[in-house]
């Protein structure tokens, strides 16, 4: 076969996965109207997709005049897929089928000794998640990790992730790759839920927008006109490092971030523990405040004014139509509320600030949404120029059964 009687083949093949993604059940005589294709051509490659069992007939057309037609729809547990957001408090596994129907979420306090034992972890979480659903794991082909750091392809490490003991000494992805015996991917977690939140959330049909999350660590991910935007190494919209909040040129700075040590948990701690004395986790200082405490309301204060920084950095850099904030400290609507006030108090233009919809789920979600890009792209578009095949409408996506 030629090489460009292969590529056409090839074309043909994504055009039809293309639309039975995202129209199933659909009919042959639909297909050849959305396609261009011959009949005879959809025929070939429809019986070829039902042979490799990637689709199969759902019913006839009924409703309108004349004869029926037969309809095809993917299956959508002909492969599932591993998604993973890491926090560094927090492991949350999903298993996705082709469909992107996401279920059998597992949720875990993350192992704090980091490393193999990590990885074995997340392994494990992920065998119980499908294991509860009943699914075969021969059919798992791909996972997809959100890690709280810049993933570097070259070492394997993942790097910038002080919260998460270990990774940034070792090869991850092949520790990964020899847990699960399957392929992987390593993305940035905040990465993943800036295209969860595109994809599925507050997002959705924008193309300039930024997610920031705010918890143990802060981070952003962001698209520019409809791009994610990952830089050289991995690490754009690491904003933990931005030369501000505590002093930059400190050596532990360089390992924490002098701004993620004044706008994360452990700053907030450390200011309310220099107020009154206590040593107390954030849940409660938010307690404390909501209460009316004078010292924990303060904290809340000073918290978001330096969440109003970064916000103020990220609109000036790439003035985003949106900034979505999430995280267990981002995501509360009193820090929300009072970083919108600084926000018209130090920024000429206005900004939508937005709460996350998807809220824990946004890296799940994203992960699952770039695995199923991947997996369509590998079996129907691969080497085909632009081989990606788009997701199905949000419409058609349901999130069954999970762990909030």
């Amino acid at each position: 076969m030629s090489e460009t009687l292969r590529i056409s083949r090839k074309f043909s093949q994504r055009a039809v996965m293309e639309a039975i993604v995202q129209n199933g059940p659909i009919s042959r005589a639909s297909i050849a109207k959305q396609t261009g294709l011959s009949k005879q051509t959809i025929s070939e490659i429809v019986r070829q997709l039902e042979e490799a069992g990637w689709v199969q007939e759902t019913g006839r057309t009924a409703g309108h005049v004349g004869r029926t037609a037969v309809t095809y729809e993917l299956i959508p547990d002909a492969a599932f897929i591993a998604a993973v957001d890491l926090g560094g408090t927090k492991v949350r596994v999903a298993i996705a089928d082709l469909a992107c129907q996401v279920f059998a979420e597992q949720v875990a306090p993350t192992d704090p000794r980091g490393g193999q034992h990590l990885i074995d972890q997340i392994a494990n979480l992920c065998w119980q998640a499908a294991d509860s659903q009943k699914i075969d794991r021969t059919r798992i082909r791909l996972a997809v990790i959100g890690v709280p750091g810049a993933p570097d392809p070259k070492s394997g490490k993942v790097l910038l992730a002080p919260n998460i003991s270990g990774f940034d000494k070792m090869n991850v992805f092949a520790g990964f790759e020899k847990a699960f015996g399957f392929d992987v991917m390593l993305e940035n977690d905040v990465n993943l839920a800036v295209l969860g939140e595109n994809w599925l959330g507050e997002g959705q049909g924008i193309d300039n927008l930024a997610f920031i999350a705010l918890g143990t660590g802060i981070g952003s991910g962001l698209m520019v006109n409809g791009e994610l935007v990952r830089g050289a190494g991995n690490a754009a919209g690491e904003l933990g490092f931005l030369p501000f909040g505590a002093d930059p040129f400190d050596s532990e700075s360089i390992r924490a971030g002098a701004y993620e040590r004044v706008v994360a948990s452990v700053g907030m701690a450390q200011r309310y523990k220099a107020l009154t004395g206590r040593d107390v986790i954030v849940p409660e200082i938010f307690d404390a405040a909501n209460a009316g405490e004078e010292a924990a309301n303060q904290v809340l204060d000073e918290t978001a004014r330096y969440l109003a920084f970064g916000v103020g950095a990220i609109a000036a850099i790439a003035n985003p139509e949106k900034i979505i904030i999430g995280g267990s400290i981002g995501d509360r609507p009193e820090m929300l509320a009072r970083t919108q006030n600084f926000m018209t108090q130090i920024c000429p233009q206005p900004i939508e600030i937005v709460p996350s919809s998807l809220h824990q789920r946004a890296a799940i979600i994203g992960a699952a949404a770039i695995g199923l890009g991947h997996l369509h792209n590998t079996f129907f578009g691969a080497d085909a120029p632009d081989g990606r095949i788009s997701l199905p409408p949000a419409s058609s996506v349901s999130l069954q059964g999970a762990t909030k």
